[in-house]
């Protein structure tokens, strides 16, 4: 199963090289986003700070940009019709991990949580997790449109990854209720690595979807 290694839009080169793009601006906002949460935990909300998310925000924006022509194209141009409503699917739960990146970023700048230095440390890893799970997502939807054949190495990582995740997050959590920090400081610190953490559950349910919908592209 899964040996088709042909270019899904082999006769569509515009329209794949959208997709890629945006597969691209998924990585990005990925990289990003670990820069951004690694200047907080060191400076607050800083210069640097408002700069990186002045940045994940264009990154959101020019993806969402591109869905919008990509869905335009697949709609008006006819391109794929069996795969159409597939593919439409796929990029807009690509676009939900996008904009969980920017959602989370913001809240961040909002908030300006207060974390213990002591958990730095632990956060940033959650985040680079999440960060990781994203990516091997992204990785694993661009070879469903290049190369069937590494949708299931790359969705076998982001399975384990969120599990590594759901492992982090859990202790963290447990960590935090358990110190001597003021209840509020412990609920905003937890619903904060809730929001860090349900990165990688979307990740996880985009890949249910898409080994769904390899397994149908390869019959």
């Amino acid at each position: 199963m899964f040996h088709i290694s042909v270019s899904l839009f082999a006769q569509t080169r515009t329209l794949e090289n959208k997709i890629d793009l945006f597969h691209d601006k998924l990585l990005d906002i990925s990289m990003t986003f670990k820069k951004v949460i690694q200047i907080y935990l060191s400076e607050g909300r800083s210069n640097d700070f408002r700069k990186t998310s002045k940045q994940i925000k264009q990154i959101e924006h020019d993806a969402d940009n591109l869905r919008r022509e990509i869905e335009n194209r697949l709609y008006t141009q006819n391109l794929i019709p069996d795969l159409r409503a597939d593919v439409l699917h796929l990029v807009e739960n690509l676009d939900k991990v996008i904009n969980k990146f920017d959602e989370v970023t913001y809240k961040f700048f909002i908030e300006r949580p207060e974390i213990p230095q002591e958990y730095h440390s632990r956060i940033f890893e959650l985040c680079d997790l999440t960060a990781s799970c994203a990516e091997n997502m992204a990785k694993a939807s661009r070879a469903f449109f290049r190369d069937l054949s590494s949708v299931r190495d790359y969705s076998q990582k982001v399975y384990f990854i969120e599990h590594e995740s759901d492992l982090s997050s859990g202790r963290l959590r447990e960590n935090i209720f358990d110190s001597d920090l003021p209840l509020a400081n412990k609920i905003q610190i937890s619903n904060f690595i809730n929001e860090i953490a349900d990165i990688a559950d979307i990740a996880e349910d985009f890949i249910d979807e898409l080994l769904i919908f390899t397994i149908k592209r390869d019959i």
